[in-house]
């Protein structure tokens, strides 16, 4: 179930009008241009950044990083944009849509990594077409991905990361440093030093459970 909408939110909204992309399908293959970055400049995107703690605390730690940050909910995305906002961080930009449209909005190889982090699992198999990691959407990552691009994915649900596994591995795309427990002391320190904690991950540990994480590579392009 979806939260109330937050009070006066269009007018919160509309307040961060300059740091959210109302038409994303007019920057396909330019989004660089957005931060006025050149052409080297690294271009991550989060798909469902949720409240933001994710790609604002990113963003602070790679200051030359872009990163574009989607969520299809505009009662969450809205404080992720006014964080972002307070902050007065520049290398941040929003999308308020999903990940069906992602061809539609980028280049071949515009994206250079993708983060998905805590995405729903939707646990019933009748709905495994929806998980972001179902081989529908991996198309269309492997499509915007740059060569040498990457997928880091977490997730506390031992079933999306399992089905994860599996749906990568038939579609071709080679794993590494994958985890069942990011945090245990096992984890190499480029890695654990590297992670920013996510709202749902704070939860999560908090309540003692794993969190579970991968990196996914494309199959090379011929």
């Amino acid at each position: 179930m979806r939260p109330r909408n937050k009070k006066h939110l269009e007018e919160r909204f509309e307040k961060c009008n300059n740091i959210v992309i109302s038409d994303p399908s007019s920057l396909k293959g330019n989004w660089r241009s957005v931060f006025g970055s050149d052409s080297n400049a690294p271009l991550h995107l989060e798909i469902g950044c949720g409240k933001g703690a994710f790609v604002t605390g990113m963003a602070e730690k790679n200051p030359d990083v872009s990163f574009i940050a989607m969520e299809c909910v505009k009662n969450v995305i809205v404080t992720a944009m006014e964080k972002t906002q307070a902050a007065g961080y520049k290398n941040i930009i929003f999308i308020n849509n999903n990940a069906d449209f992602l061809c539609d909005f980028f280049e071949e190889g515009e994206i250079d990594k993708i983060y998905l982090n805590f995405s729903d699992p939707w646990p019933r198999n009748k709905h495994a077409k929806y998980r972001l990691t179902h081989e529908n959407y991996l198309k269309r990552y492997e499509k915007i991905l740059a060569d040498g691009g990457c997928i880091v994915q977490k997730t506390d649900n031992r079933g999306l990361f399992d089905f994860s596994v599996e749906s990568f591995t038939e579609q071709g795309w080679n794993l590494e440093n994958v985890t069942y427990n990011l945090h245990s002391d096992e984890t190499p320190a480029e890695i654990s030093e590297a992670n920013v904690i996510t709202e749902y991950e704070n939860r999560f540990m908090e309540l003692g459970q794993p969190i579970h994480r991968l990196e996914a590579f494309p199959p090379k392009k011929a």
